[in-house]
């Protein structure tokens, strides 16, 4: 009905009803209606935004808002199988420079684009990350050949990068000086290879690796000392020290780290690695062996663990994973076999060791 007024009058205003702020009601529970557990338990599944009882399977929400923080790679949108990330890798304290720099890519862009990345890598000012990333590829491979861990790569890396730029290095064969700092990360790990197993991996001589293994190590020692001096140490991306500080340098591998390994590469049981690990600890300190390649000693010792705890291994099984003669292994066991008294100790017995197991060495 319309509203009539008298001359010269003014309408009032329609009064509206006030709107309320809209809150949420934390009192309200999203419950699925099939199982109608309270409390629910629910799945958020984030690559979908589906919300999802856990229980039944029943989507309750979809295209669901993420709040969280946004890490996300556009490799999947990119033809040119590149990698535009927003949160590209730190610096790497294996290569020198800040490596913060810009890289001009080429692509689409035409011969403008290729001539300005063209440019660019001529005016890089480090060139030698070039070589050092070379090397560590290598490095890399040959600690993968051998299924090693990622704290012995990275301590070859290291130990290559401060040769490189150390002067007394100038002029050797990368070849050797990287089969070189391969064979005393692995020292330094705990993990032991023979000159024969690197000279074999690698293609370099045992001469010439022998020959960079000894001045590397006499270099890092030095190194060490300097350096512990100052009250620095020595460190890598992620700030873990790549080496064994416990390392003081050795001429030759122990046996009982090798009798580890060709025990494990032989299937034998873990008690009988034990014995042999015994049996190359007693060698040492008696000196029964005295003179004796670390290879034929672990391999003696492990002959002498198999019979005594009745898992007896051959002499062409054991020369398999040692790379030594049967006959030299024959000839080492006799040596063993004469010092068997001093050697088979009340501990190697009570794992259950049987002495009169032992065959007479012919």
């Amino acid at each position: 009905m319309a509203q009539v007024l008298s001359p010269g009058a003014v309408p009032e205003p329609a009064i509206r009803p006030q709107e309320e702020e809209w809150r949420e009601n934390l009192n309200v529970k999203l419950i699925c209606r099939d199982c109608r557990e309270d409390p629910p338990e629910l799945f958020e599944d984030h690559a979908s935004g589906d919300l999802i009882c856990a229980n039944c399977g029943l989507v309750l929400q979809q295209r669901s808002i993420d709040t969280s923080s946004e890490w996300r790679t556009f490799s999947n949108d990119d033809q040119g199988n590149d990698d535009p990330s927003r949160v590209g890798d730190g610096p790497n304290a294996l290569l020198n420079g800040a490596q913060l720099n810009t890289n001009i890519a080429f692509g689409d862009g035409g011969m403008r684009s290729k001539e300005l990345h063209r440019a660019q890598n001529k005016a890089n000012l480090d060139k030698g990350n070039k070589s050092l990333l070379q090397a560590y590829k290598q490095i890399g491979a040959l600690c993968d050949g051998w299924q090693l861990t990622t704290s012995v790569s990275d301590t070859a890396k290291y130990l290559y990068k401060d040769a490189d730029e150390s002067k007394i290095f100038k002029g050797k064969s990368q070849e050797a000086l990287i089969a070189g700092c391969v064979f005393l990360a692995c020292r330094r790990n705990g993990v032991p290879r023979s000159f024969r197993e690197v000279m074999e991996l690698t293609k370099v001589s045992k001469k010439e690796i022998g020959r960079i293994f000894k001045m590397l190590e006499q270099f890092n020692m030095h190194r060490d000392k300097d350096k512990q001096g100052t009250g620095g140490t020595s460190m890598v991306a992620g700030g873990a020290v790549v080496f064994n500080e416990e390392y003081k340098g050795s001429t030759t591998a122990d046996p009982k780290d090798l009798c580890n390994r060709y025990c494990s590469m032989l299937d034998m049981q873990q008690n009988t690695t034990n014995v042999a690990i015994i049996l190359a600890t007693q060698m040492t300190t008696t000196g029964a062996l005295a003179g004796r390649s670390p290879l034929s000693s672990a391999a003696a010792c492990i002959y002498m663990a198999g019979h005594l705890m009745g898992q007896p291994k051959n002499a062409k099984e054991i020369q398999s994973v040692a790379r030594v003669s049967d006959s030299t292994i024959r000839h080492a066991y006799k040596l063993l076999w004469l010092d068997r008294d001093k050697l088979i100790t009340e501990e190697i017995i009570g794992r259950g060791a049987d002495p009169e197991k032992l065959p007479k060495p012919s």
